[in-house]
């Protein structure tokens, strides 16, 4: 089922009147109910800038994005109560606790404060946070910051979840505990984008892989599709193949599902 339809987006930088950078070139995407899609690139091609856009955070300066069949612009309070952005830089508010901030990321999004407080509760429990939710943020370990801002992410129910890079630079023991619950996300119908440099991450976890390059996306397809096409053992494997050759036309589908 379609969740998402993304048609020829493009962003584009201007500095005094002229083009700076082509962020984005004509984009389209549809994005299903409930599935799990990794978004790979090298670093520039314009992952972090589609998801920003999808998450509502700038505006593209071309092309659109549908959701229940009409522009995300004609209805943007509903579509971002829809939505949930786990950002890759943490920007948790230090004069709150965690669970203050829970609260308050709940009550943004129109809960009532018992509503609120209930589903801090069941988030916390969920997520391993009830011994840090008086806590700073500067108090906690990197992995509990993570598994934090899926949480907040997650405080108001949405059907989609963004989660830009949201294992960098964690052990790798933490990066398989928030592999289960992104994969729980899943088994709980939410529609989720991953953006990753960790190829296993996003062969373990995701139902179709994106790959862009220079603001344009070349192949959309299953991992074992993508594996079994370019007859490699693993995802990895593939990448380096279209990091080596982006151009090369097994990867130029025209962003198209195969």
């Amino acid at each position: 089922m379609l969740f998402l339809k993304i048609e020829k987006v493009s962003k584009t930088y201007f500095k005094k009147g002229r083009v700076v950078k082509e962020a984005l070139k004509n984009v389209s995407l549809d994005l299903l109910q409930g599935e799990v899609l990794g978004l790979l690139g090298v670093n520039g091609a314009g992952k972090t800038t589609l998801v920003s856009i999808l998450a509502t955070l700038h505006p593209s300066t071309g092309g659109e994005i549908l959701w229940e069949g009409e522009s995300i612009y004609k209805k943007l309070l509903p579509y971002r109560s829809a939505i949930g952005y786990c950002p890759q830089h943490p920007n948790i508010e230090k004069q709150l606790s965690l669970g203050e901030n829970l609260v308050f990321s709940g009550r943004c999004y129109g809960l009532s404060k018992k509503e609120a407080l209930a589903r801090r509760d069941e988030l916390s429990k969920q997520f391993k946070l009830e011994e840090y939710l008086d806590a700073n943020v500067d108090q906690v370990s990197g992995g509990y910051k993570q598994r934090f801002l899926i949480a907040r992410a997650l405080m108001h129910r949405p059907q989609l979840v963004i989660l830009d890079e949201p294992t960098v630079g964690l052990d790798s023991h933490i990066r398989r505990e928030l592999w289960e619950v992104i994969a729980d996300l899943r088994r709980e119908g939410i529609t989720v984008i991953l953006t990753t440099h960790y190829l296993d991450e996003a062969e373990y976890l995701s139902d179709r892989i994106c790959l862009i390059h220079e603001g344009t996306i070349r192949t959309i397809d299953t991992p074992e599709n993508l594996k079994k096409q370019h007859q490699k053992n693993n995802l990895e494997e593939v990448f380096l193949k279209f990091v080596d050759d982006p151009d090369a036309e097994i990867f130029n589908s025209g962003g198209k599902d195969e």
